[in-house]
């Protein structure tokens, strides 16, 4: 009798068991299983997270950028604009464009920017005829126009003008042409190319000019 009772004990035992394991395979079923997207955050930077995306775009733009100013371009400054061209950075040439024909004498002088960066230019360049009655300063002439960004290695020119000598006299002889780049006060002196000597004045005569930059070949 005594064994019976155990052997029921066990049955029920047993029983009770099973039912708790079938009620805990049916509540897992039930579940909802752990969502990618949290599986994906935990392990640092999944599609689910909104933050950790952000948060790593922002660190692989910065990391893009390095931190500068990639708008600004080769030679600019702090500020994303090209510096002033200066007269160390720029090479200075002149030549006669004078054309037979053509009632007054031309140089164009040319400048050529070898500071090895991108630099702006505008306005008028200081110019001064060296003579043997002493120094002639050119009058500016037309419109300066706006900035020009000067690409390394590439040359722009302006036009000197200045009255021939036909009075058949000696006339005054010019010795040397000195270039003051724009906004600069170094100055370049150069042998004079044109015509080797200017009609004596009293004043009334018609001027030496200078045409702004970029005005060479058009009438400046």
């Amino acid at each position: 009798m005594r064994v019976r009772k155990l052997t029921f004990v066990t049955l029920a035992v047993a029983a009770g068991l099973s039912l708790t394991a079938c009620q805990n395979d049916d509540d897992a079923a039930g579940q909802p299983a752990p969502s990618s997207a949290s599986s994906a955050s935990s392990a640092g930077g999944g599609s689910g997270s909104g933050g950790s995306d952000q948060d790593s775009g922002k660190g692989a733009a910065g990391t893009t950028s390095g931190g500068k100013d990639t708008a600004a371009g080769s030679g600019s400054d702090s500020s994303g604009k090209a510096p002033k061209c200066t007269t160390d950075g720029l090479k200075i040439t002149a030549q006669d464009t004078f054309i037979d024909g053509d009632p007054d004498g031309s140089v164009a002088v040319g400048l050529t920017n070898g500071s090895g960066a991108d630099c702006v230019i505008s306005g008028f360049a200081g110019v001064d005829l060296k003579t043997d009655a002493g120094d002639i300063s050119a009058t500016r002439k037309g419109d300066p126009g706006d900035p020009y960004i000067l690409r390394n290695g590439k040359e722009i020119d302006f036009n000197v003008s200045y009255p021939l000598n036909e009075s058949g006299g000696s006339g005054v002889r010019v010795t040397g042409l000195v270039v003051t780049p724009p906004n600069e006060t170094k100055s370049v002196t150069l042998a004079w190319p044109g015509k080797g000597t200017l009609p004596v004045t009293d004043g009334s005569g018609a001027p030496v000019t200078v045409g702004p930059i970029g005005s060479a070949g058009q009438g400046g």
